[in-house]
Formats: structure tokens, sequence, C-alpha cells
């Protein structure tokens, strides 16, 4: 075993001692990131190569600083994000949600479709969207300026239509329009605070955890956005809690113009986005 493999086992078993979800898996990535190679590749480092940096990242690592912080980059789809302090870190689940949104969206008999992604954060389900349903235009909304930092550095010189302002009033100009809203908003309750994983507690931006004492304060008021948003016969998916499964499609209720709402799985089989249809007049 070469030097690096060897510093990676130690790594491995202090981010295990940490806490660190995926000690293994971090460990290769820091020394992937540190050594300026694939993760595969970590085997072909010289002892007289090692950089001792390495155990500066380690560091970091064990006091739950987010791994996508300290590399500076967060893989999501077919996508690779540029991400830090004052932007949601895009989470694999989150995958599952943009999954359902481009079959929905291939399913439409529709040649140019028009989505909008509300609280899109570091842009990922937009971007994966644009990159995904070429034909599409898509459009997409951040309220936060910290947020906007790294939003307009991934979005640069894509097609999506950005703009600042709040979800809750965005697109006047789209209204009818839509064929598909998607959301990953804000949906953590106040309430859960001391049980949130150190690396989105203390670092993940407040705005795009917490929402009332449920968690659903700005689902509800999405729920209306969407409605104004979309065609009839147009579809919003949004991102919710695994443990809020069930609750967030009764917020999409026939009474309030809706159709088909549904709950669906992310890929560990839990509850994670909620869809319905905008019912026809």
């Amino acid at each position: 075993m070469n030097l690096l493999l060897s510093e990676v086992a130690q790594a491995t078993q202090r981010l295990a001692d940490a806490g660190v979800p995926s000690p293994r898996n971090d460990a290769e990535e820091l020394a992937a990131f540190v050594h300026g190679v694939k993760r595969g590749g970590l085997h072909s480092v010289k002892d007289s190569d090692f950089d001792a940096r390495y155990w500066e990242v380690i560091a970091r690592r064990e006091q739950r600083e987010p791994l996508q912080h300290i590399t500076g980059r967060a893989y999501f789809r077919y996508l690779e994000l540029q991400v830090g302090p004052g932007v949601f870190v895009p989470r694999p689940e989150t995958e599952s949600v943009v999954g359902w949104a481009i079959d929905a969206v291939r399913a439409m008999d529709v040649v140019e479709p028009c989505i909008v992604d509300l609280c899109t954060g570091s842009g990922a389900i937009a971007l994966a969207l644009a990159q995904e349903v070429p034909r599409s235009s898509v459009h997409a909304v951040e309220l936060s300026e910290d947020a906007l930092v790294w939003t307009r550095k991934n979005m640069e010189g894509s097609r999506v239509d950005l703009r600042q302002g709040n979800a809750l009033d965005a697109f006047r100009d789209l209204d009818g329009q839509v064929d598909l809203v998607v959301s990953n908003p804000p949906y953590i309750p106040l309430t859960e605070w001391e049980y949130v994983a150190p690396e989105a507690r203390d670092y993940d931006p407040d705005m795009a955890l917490f929402s009332g004492e449920d968690g659903l304060d700005l689902i509800r008021g999405l729920e209306r956005t969407a409605h104004r948003l979309l065609r009839p016969g147009g579809v919003v998916v949004i991102e919710h809690a695994d443990t809020q499964g069930g609750q967030v499609p009764w917020i999409f209720t026939e009474e309030r113009g809706w159709a088909d709402a549904a709950d669906h799985p992310d890929l560990n089989n839990r509850p994670r986005f909620a869809t319905a249809r905008r019912a026809m007049p």
C-alpha cells in the first residue's frame, strides 16, 4: 500500500470517529482534491508527492464542515456546481425530484415546455432541467443575495432565465403559461433544529432550511404560486422531508384547483416529494 492510501485509511477512521456519515468516501474525495487526481487514481500518487495539506482538510471535515465547502464543488446528476458559504448544498435526494420532473415534461405533448424553478439556490434543478430537456425554456428565482453569488457563477453561459425575487410573487409575466413548476423549498420545522445534521444546521443558510413550526409554511404559499403559474394540466413537483409524507399532497386539494395529488419516494424509498396537476376548467 502506498503512503497516500495508508493515510486515507487513517483519515477514514478519524472521520468515522467524528460522526461523519460517509467517512471512506469523504477521505478519498479529499485526498483526490488535494492531490489533483480522480478518486480512482489515488494509488498512482507517489509517496514523495504526498501533500501534508491533506490533514488540514481532514481536520476541517472532522469539524463537520461540508465536504462541498472544502472542495468548492458539488455534483448533481450530470452537473458539477460551485458551492460555498451562503448557498444550500444540493443533495442526492433531490436528483429523484428532477428525474420525475424530466419524465413528466417528456410525457407532455409540448414542443417547447416552459419550466419554472422556485427557490433555485445553487441552480442545480434549473440547470439539470435545461441540460436534460434541451428544447425547454427554463426560468429560476432566488431571493438570497448570498446564494445568488453562487447561482450566477453556475448559470454563467447557460440559457436559464435567472431572477432575484420572492418565489411567492415571481414570474407574473408567465401566469397561466407554465408546463412545470418545481421547487426544493425550505421545509424543516423550527422545532427540529437540534436534530438537523451539523453540516446543514451550521453551514447551510437558515433561509434554505426552516419554514415555520411544521416546516410547511412556504410550501403552502408555493401552492398558490404554482396554481397561478401553471396552465390547466400543468404539473407541480415539490420536495419535502421524509417525515412529511402524506401531509404535502393534502395542501394540493381539489377544492383549490388541483387533481392527482400524490407522494413519491426517493432512492431510499422514503417519501420525498409531492406532485399535483392543475385541474382542467
